[in-house]
């Protein structure tokens, strides 16, 4: 069993999605692992990871708006050290989540036709976003 980890810096612009599906597969690609798991964790608790469509640009379009109206900004939060949209990324990363699993097999993610790994920035201020990746298998 072999295992190999990087780290993809990630700068974003305020809310919206960040594919970094390719970064990912070069990563994959350069561990010479033809079978086994990749793993990939966001380090941050405002932003989260995704598995959707990267063929449409209205579906990441939807996903964010669906997020703003099922979370919205407002006063009734506690928590708003960093301002109003602080505690709202909070709760959006819950419901997205930190990390996600890929099967790998043929040394490629075994990613769907459509499918893309997106960093989902929650804040509306520019950051610096660290997803940890790891790589297992034979």
């Amino acid at each position: 069993m072999r295992q190999d980890q990087a780290r993809f810096d990630i700068a974003t612009n305020g809310k919206a999605l960040y594919e970094f599906t390719d970064r990912a597969q070069a990563f994959v690609a350069a561990g010479g692992i033809a079978t086994g798991l990749l793993t990939v964790f966001c380090r941050h608790t405002s932003a989260s990871l995704l598995i959707t469509e990267n063929a449409a640009d209205a579906v990441q379009r939807d996903l964010l708006c669906w997020l703003d109206r099922a979370v919205p900004e407002g006063p009734q939060y506690e928590h708003d050290a960093e301002g109003p949209d602080d505690m709202p990324a909070h709760i959006r990363t819950m419901l997205t989540g930190a990390s996600l699993a890929v099967p790998v097999a043929g040394g490629r993610m075994l990613l769907g036709t459509w499918q893309g790994l997106y960093l989902a920035e929650h804040r509306a201020r520019p950051h610096r976003r660290e997803v940890v990746a790891h790589l297992i298998g034979e």
